[in-house]
């Protein structure tokens, strides 16, 4: 939540907050922009009340390269609008860079973990792909199992057939840059490397 938001709901100045962020009473997270906001766990902090059991809420954000950084912004910004829009207070922001076939991705597999750990009350996705390429449903029981919603937020309707031939062209892209992989490191190695 916002400054104001915060010091409304608290009972205190904007300004009292900021000189508490500055002397370390209560110090205020960031976003990139270095605008300061709050969550429902400082509030909870500082009136006192116990969040030991309390699930939390979650934006998660992915992009395949370190190129589209300016995609993951704007997923993040529209996730952020959308949850404020709703009322809903996010606790935290996760994202990766990687493939969405890829299973290796730090903060999406902490997602998971805390999932599994029932610490989790909803995950917000802008599209499934961002989640995970493949397996969605899979993913959206597991959560279901550890009472977690799974929320697609631009949750585009889409034919059987344009499903199969998105899946297609995700394959098709995932081996085409292994094959690249494969003939850069030919070359770095020499004629030794032969493809099979």
């Amino acid at each position: 939540m916002k400054p104001a938001e915060f010091s409304n709901r608290i009972g205190v100045s904007e300004q009292t907050l900021r000189n508490w962020d500055k002397s370390g009473k209560l110090i205020a997270k960031r976003t990139k922009g270095n605008h300061r906001f709050y969550t429902e766990d400082d509030y909870n902090d500082y009136m006192g009340i116990s969040n030991k059991n309390q699930k939390k809420s979650y934006i998660y954000a992915r992009v395949s390269t370190r190129n589209q950084k300016d995609d993951l912004e704007d997923q993040i910004d529209f996730l952020r609008q959308y949850t404020n829009a709703k009322g809903i207070i996010v606790d935290d922001c996760l994202t990766d860079i990687g493939s969405g076939m890829n299973y290796k991705r730090e903060k999406w597999n902490e997602l998971l973990d805390m999932v599994m750990q029932d610490k989790v009350d909803n995950i917000y996705v802008s599209y499934k792909d961002r989640f995970v390429r493949f397996g969605f449903e899979w993913f959206e029981q597991l959560c279901r199992k550890h009472q977690t919603n799974l929320i697609v937020v631009n949750n585009e309707e889409t034919s059987p057939e344009k499903e199969v031939v998105d899946d297609l062209i995700a394959i098709i892209h995932v081996f085409s840059c292994r094959v690249y992989g494969l003939r850069k490191y030919k070359k770095k190695v020499g004629d030794d490397f032969k493809c099979k």
